[in-house]
């Protein structure tokens, strides 16, 4: 008697997934000052760890595409989680093995992103090849589990630092391993489909030739950039900008931001069968519009502030969203896609804070002005979805 395969479970990993990948991105920042005072490093050098990380993340977008067919889902994304946690291990263990630290830190985090990168590839389209009824708002609650993460691990490790000590951070990391370590059996064991015939997807040369396919580049870009300026900027803008204290900006900045942010993709996921995606995706577009134009025309704290946390709301929709048109326009494009859309999400959210950081250095730290720059991005997005939406119509 043969029993229908439990797609929940493989539902369940993923989420865990996005999780370990909120983890892996999120958690060694919260401890960039305890490295600098701990292991005398100096901060010019700590500002290369989160760069190690997002380049590592986009070697593995490039090269998942080229292994991950013939290698399988399977062991790829096993593979995600064995290196998420022995990245988290390695972080508490390794600095301490050398006689340069940071040398340590870098091995850690290099690995953990090699983890990171291949759950951030994989996790979407092993979701998608599920028979889910409807992928799109699948999709969307699928995409808010990175922001719970975020959110987590922000509060979550502040509760322990503030009872157990800073200097208690390598159990922490530790204990942050179980979640991965965990998951390895969820993975192992779960139900996971081809995404598409025989495994067989389009190669990158292929969907290069293809013009839809370059527009999806495009809204990836821009979904990065309007995300991840707003995001890594928002408790220097609140603090600098806006003059609140520093608990404040970092409670209102990533923590409030990602908390929105989740809302957004939930409140997709619930009701996403009753809403056009493409209409959703322009009036989120718009409302990050209008929260860009609030952080950067206003002088009033409260203003400002509002247009930070709203934003979180705004670009819920915009990575998600981007993969699931593209996955019915490109229905062959394959773990191809699913990789090249990812490292495009990448390049847009480190180029995004860049603009900003460096337009407002250059226009004398105005904050302000490099905030009305990241503006531009969704702008492009909705300028590409309205096409899109006018093409489908013509069809």
């Amino acid at each position: 008697m043969s029993t229908s395969p439990n797609y929940n479970r493989t539902r369940t990993a993923c989420y865990l997934g996005f999780i370990t990948q909120a983890i892996c991105a999120n958690f060694a920042p919260l401890l960039f000052l305890t490295f600098n005072k701990t292991y005398e490093i100096s901060l010019g050098m700590i500002a290369l760890i989160p760069t190690v990380f997002f380049f590592t993340q986009l070697i593995v977008d490039i090269l998942c595409g080229l292994f991950v067919d013939r290698i399988g889902y399977r062991k790829c994304v096993v593979a995600s989680e064995v290196c998420s946690a022995l990245g988290l291990i390695g972080l508490a263990f390794l600095p301490d093995l050398f006689s340069t630290p940071f040398i340590g830190i870098i091995i850690a985090v290099i690995i953990y992103a090699v983890g990171s990168g291949l759950i951030e590839v994989l996790v979407s389209p092993i979701v998608e090849a599920c028979p889910f009824e409807n992928k799109e708002a699948t999709m969307s609650l699928l995409h808010s589990f990175y922001c719970w993460g975020v959110v987590g691990v922000i509060l979550i490790s502040s509760l322990f630092f503030t009872f157990f000590g800073i200097d208690k951070w390598k159990i922490l990391a530790c204990l942050w391993a179980l979640l991965p370590i965990y998951n390895i059996f969820n993975f192992a064991t779960c139900p996971i489909e081809r995404l598409t015939e025989d495994g067989k997807g389009m190669t990158y040369w292929q969907l290069f030739k293809v013009p839809l396919f370059w527009v999806a580049v495009i809204l990836m870009i821009s979904a990065g950039a309007s995300e991840l300026s707003m995001a890594q900027w928002a408790s220097a803008y609140a603090e600098s900008a806006l003059g609140l204290s520093k608990t404040v900006c970092d409670l209102a900045g990533p923590c409030m931001f990602a908390v929105t942010m989740g809302i957004s993709r939930v409140f997709y996921g619930k009701f996403g069968d009753r809403i056009n995606l493409q209409n959703f995706m322009i009036g989120s577009g718009l409302l990050c519009i209008v929260c860009y134009l609030m952080a950067s025309l206003f002088e009033s704290p409260a203003v400002g502030l509002a247009g930070c946390i709203l934003c979180g709301f705004s670009v819920g929709i915009m990575w998600p969203g981007t993969i699931s048109i593209f996955s019915k326009l490109l229905p062959m494009g394959g773990t191809a896609m699913f990789a090249l859309l990812a490292m495009a999400g990448d390049l847009g959210g480190s180029t995004g804070p860049a603009m900003v950081g460096n337009i407002s250095e250059k226009l004398g730290n105005n904050m302000h002005l490099g905030m009305l720059a990241g503006g531009i991005f969704p702008v492009v997005l909705v300028v590409c979805v309205s096409l899109l939406k006018i093409r489908n119509n013509k069809k």
